[in-house]
Formats: structure tokens, C-alpha cells, sequence
């Protein structure tokens, strides 16, 4: 790096310098810069990516004073609760009067205790800026301030200096000051920043001082740290059923074009950017009930380790805070991307839209995912009559991606039968699956799983009463006999549907 020579009164010191990652270098290097040029330099950044690391640099290479959150509160202390502005203004004119150039640290979180909307005073704290440069300027000091909102009159004057996204090298230069060598070798950032691609400097800096301390660190154990303590699903995985996609019988083609245009994208960011690949941000899976649509959304959950956030239909709403949670929880698929927001039974949820508020709302926040930011978020919703959706919530650019669910024909039929069985004890596991899969046609899936639990549970209470042993396809036969019954029985007195409009809730287990 060229060293830039300053005038006085700013000197070099000669203390050690501190270790920035690229991107953190980079936007020190334009702050030393600015303030070479002119008086006034702010660095920011989009979610704690190291802004104070940076001053302290910047503080070490000029000197002066920096002030922080602490300096603020100690000094407040001395007025009035309300009397912010003026705390504020006599912190930094004392500083002035003692230093030519003051750092002021966390700008943001002033600004937003007096931009809340208990606080009377609005605006003022932008005057009180305003008169911190005005003394600044007539007194020759310099300011460098940061934050993650830069207010208008720090805007106006100051140059600016961003931290840019974090890339691989950053996350080994940041994590690698906590690590010994041999772990920092081990250890795949390239495959870590795949995965976790908007980690902030705060929360690699904790999984590296936690991870420190376990012999023999790798990239999975790595990963699994990010997933467990970092990743902010709505859902917790491990409450979802654990299912891979070589659960599923009878979808190859439908787990092809998942993989394919989904998790492809998703996870090979060089091949992507290579082939200007993008996952489809919208997808549908349609199909009747019971073709495993949901358990196809349990496993996509599993295969993406976690990054998963649901909507479901089971509870009314369509308040105000329902709509603040939908935004924080795209707005959070979006910093843990790449992510599936699923919103499961939709037809269900929108056939209750009557005001159509859901539907139109969900539209901006599909049309929101086509910046390159937010182009690792995908939405899938599943349906059971796609007909029942709104036309715009399918038309072309949104749903990009439309996959259909359809009943097991007899080959997938006996391999899910296969699968069920093949883990248990004899005879259960012993059943003719081909003679199981004959008598099934039309069955779904959650049709076939519940013939398996129904035919074992007739198996344990002959069992338990000490009956002879019928032969044990006999046990899942009767099972599939009173299936096709309660199906048949339910179609004649099928209930006319509810009058009343089914909201969805933000499922936070």
C-alpha cells in the first residue's frame, strides 16, 4: 500500500499497525485519502462490517481523539434526559478545543434514539451537526465519522468511504487473527463465503474465537457453528422432518430441476458468475393433496442447511404487524441468503385474500428480489389448485419455475413401499411390496405412509392379543381396504367450504 504523507499537525505513530481485511483496507485507504484532500470523511458500512476497526486504524495512522458511545453517555449524563443535541454538541466541541481531528464513532445510533417517534425534537440533531462543522471549519480541525446512515449534513460535507461486501479474503483475514495457522489452512473460506456470503465482521469474528478452541476445526464443523448460532431461519431445523431427497420416490425429474436451477446457482457462486447464472425466484409446486409438496419444501429445507423461512395457512391475519413480520422476514432471507421463503398451502391463503392486501404486498416483495443483492432468495409456494391463485402472482418474471406433483405410478408406488419397510424388523420387512404396490393405484404418498403405520398397528395388536399369525401382507391389505373406505366416505360428505376467509401466519417455532 502507498503511504500517503500528511502535513502537521498530522503525524505518523509508530504503534503496530491493525490487521484489516481487504475490504476494511480498501475503505481505510479512502478515508486517509479524503482527509488528505479536505476536513470531513465518513466511513460506512451495511451491517457491522468493521467500521470502528477501520477508525482505529485510521486513529493509530493520524492520531487525535475518538469518541464513541460511552464518551456520549458519560457526557449526557450530566444534562437533562431530552438534552441530546446539546450533549452532544459540548462532547465534540471539547474535543475540538484539544484535538485536530476527531473521530466520531456509531453516528447511527444517535441517530436513531432522536428519529424515534417518542422523541419531540425532531431534526434538531441535524442543526447541532451542522454547528459542529461550521466551529470545525473555522477552527481548521478535521472530523471523520462513522455509521451505517449517513445524515444529510454529513452527506453534504464529508467524503465517503465504504466497506464493500465481504469476499473470501476478508473472511480468512478476519477469522485467520483468531485461529492458529494449521486451522486457518484447514479451513475452506471460499466454500464458507458460498454459504454464508453476508456475514458481518462481529459474527466471524465470534465463530472463530468459539471455533479457536476446538482441536482439529474443519469446514463442515465450521458451517455447522454458522448454521446453529448465525443463520436467522423462522423455523428451527431440527423440528422439521428429516427428509433428503433420497427419501422421495417417484419426483428424480422434479429433484433434477430443484438442484439444477436452484440449488446450482445457489451454491456454485464461480460457476454462476461465470455463466451469469441466477436460481429462480419464484416457484410453484402444484399437485393434489398428499403428492409430498411440503415434505419436497421439508427436504429443500434440509438440503440447504437451514436457511428456510415459512409462511403457512393456519391462522388468520392480515394486520399491521402481520405485514411488519412478512418485511422482516424477507428482509432477513435476503442477509442470510441464499434462502427459500416457502409459503405453503397458497391457493388456501389467497383463496382468503378478499381484499387481495396479501397478494399485492407479496408481489413488491417479488419484484424486490431482482437486485443483484437479493437475487439468491427464492420463493416457493405450493398449491393444490393453481387456478385458485391470482393470474398475477404466475404471470411470467415472478413464478419462473412451475413443477407439478403428480400420484406415484406403480414402480414409484413399490419403491416407497420398499423404503418403509426395508428398515423393519421381520416380517413387517418381509411384505411383497409388488403385491402392496398393485392394490394402491391412485393412492398418494401420505396415502401409501399411512397404510405402513395403519398395517403395523393391526400387526401389534395381534400380537399383543397372542393371535395367530395372518400372513403380513394381509396386515397392510386391510389397512389399504379401510384407507379407500374413509376416501370414499369423505367425497360423499364432503362439507361445503368455509365461508369464513383463512388468514396465514409466520410460523416461529
Amino acid at each position: 500500500m502507498q503511504i500517503l504523507e500528511f502535513a502537521s499537525p498530522f503525524e505518523r505513530r509508530t504503534e503496530p499497525k491493525i490487521t484489516l481485511s481487504p475490504a476494511q483496507r480498501k475503505a481505510a485507504d479512502g478515508v486517509l485519502l479524503a482527509l488528505e484532500r479536505g476536513d470531513f470523511a465518513v466511513v460506512q458500512d451495511y451491517g457491522s462490517d468493521g467500521k470502528t476497526t477501520v477508525l482505529e486504524s485510521v486513529n493509530r495512522e493520524l492520531g487525535g481523539i475518538r469518541v464513541g458511545a460511552r464518551d456520549f453517555l458519560s457526557k449526557l449524563a450530566a444534562y437533562e434526559p431530552l438534552a441530546i443535541e446539546e450533549a452532544f454538541l459540548d462532547l465534540v466541541d471539547s474535543k475540538m478545543a484539544e484535538h485536530d481531528l476527531v473521530i466520531i464513532d456509531d453516528l447511527h445510533l444517535l441517530k436513531y434514539v432522536v428519529e424515534g417517534g417518542q422523541y419531540g425534537r425532531q431534526h434538531l440533531f441535524d442543526v447541532a451537526l451542522s454547528a459542529i462543522f461550521s466551529k470545525a471549519i473555522f477552527g481548521d480541525r478535521k472530523l471523520l465519522f462513522a455509521t451505517d446512515h449517513i445524515p444529510e449534513p454529513v452527506l453534504n460535507r464529508a467524503h465517503s468511504s465504504t466497506i464493500a461486501d465481504f469476499a473470501p479474503a476478508d473472511f480468512e483475514c478476519i477469522c485467520g487473527a483468531y485461529l492458529d495457522p494449521a486451522a486457518r489452512r484447514r479451513l475452506d473460506f471460499g466454500e464458507i463465503h458460498r454459504f454464508a456470503p453476508s456475514l458481518n465482521a462481529h459474527q466471524l469474528r465470534k465463530a472463530a474465537v468459539w471455533l479457536s478452541h476446538e482441536p482439529g476445526v474443519d469446514t463442515a464443523r465450521f458451517l455447522h457453528y454458522l448454521e446453529t448460532h448465525n443463520l436467522v431461519s423462522n423455523v428451527e431445523i431440527e423440528e422439521v422432518e428429516p427428509v433428503t431427497w433420497n427419501d422421495l420416490r417417484g419426483v428424480d425429474d422434479l429433484i433434477q430441476a430443484l438442484e439444477a436451477k436452484i440449488a446450482l446457482p445457489f451454491e456454485n457462486r464461480e460457476l454462476a458468475a461465470e455463466l451469469g447464472l441466477k436460481p429462480k425466484r419464484g416457484v410453484l409446486l402444484a399437485g393434489p393433496p398428499g403428492t409430498g409438496k411440503t415434505t419436497i419444501g421439508r427436504a429443500l429445507a434440509h438440503r440447504l442447511k437451514g436457511k428456510f423461512f415459512l409462511v403457512d395457512g393456519t391462522m388468520i391475519a392480515g394486520s399491521h404487524n402481520f405485514y411488519v413480520e412478512i418485511n422482516r422476514l424477507f428482509d432477513a432471507a435476503k442477509r442470510n441468503a441464499p434462502s427459500i421463503v416457502f409459503i405453503d398451502d397458497a391457493d388456501v391463503i389467497f383463496g382468503g385474500d378478499k381484499e387481495s392486501g396479501l397478494y399485492r404486498y407479496l408481489l413488491t416483495k417479488l419484484d424486490g428480489l431482482e437486485s443483484a443483492s437479493s437475487g439468491r432468495v427464492c420463493v416457493m409456494m405450493t398449491a393444490m389448485e393453481p387456478s385458485d391463485l391470482p393470474a398475477a402472482i404466475l404471470r411470467s418474471g415472478r413464478v419462473e419455475l412451475w413443477l407439478e406433483t403428480k400420484l406415484p405410478d406403480d414402480a414409484a408406488r413399490a419403491e416407497i413401499f420398499r423404503g418403509k419397510l426395508e428398515s423393519m424388523p421381520p416380517p413387517l420387512g418381509g411384505a411383497d411390496v409388488s403385491v402392496l404396490a398393485s392394490v394402491t393405484r391412485g393412492f398418494t404418498g401420505a396415502d401409501l405412509k399411512a397404510a405402513v403405520e395403519d398395517g403395523k398397528l393391526l400387526f401389534a395388536y395381534d400380537q399383543m392379543r397372542a393371535l395367530p399369525a395372518r400372513p403380513v401382507e394381509q396386515y397392510f391389505l386391510e389397512a389399504i381396504t379401510a384407507i379407500r373406505q374413509n376416501r370414499k366416505k369423505y367425497r360423499k360428505r364432503r362439507p361445503e367450504p368455509d365461508s369464513q376467509p383463512i388468514g396465514y401466519r409466520v410460523d416461529r417455532r
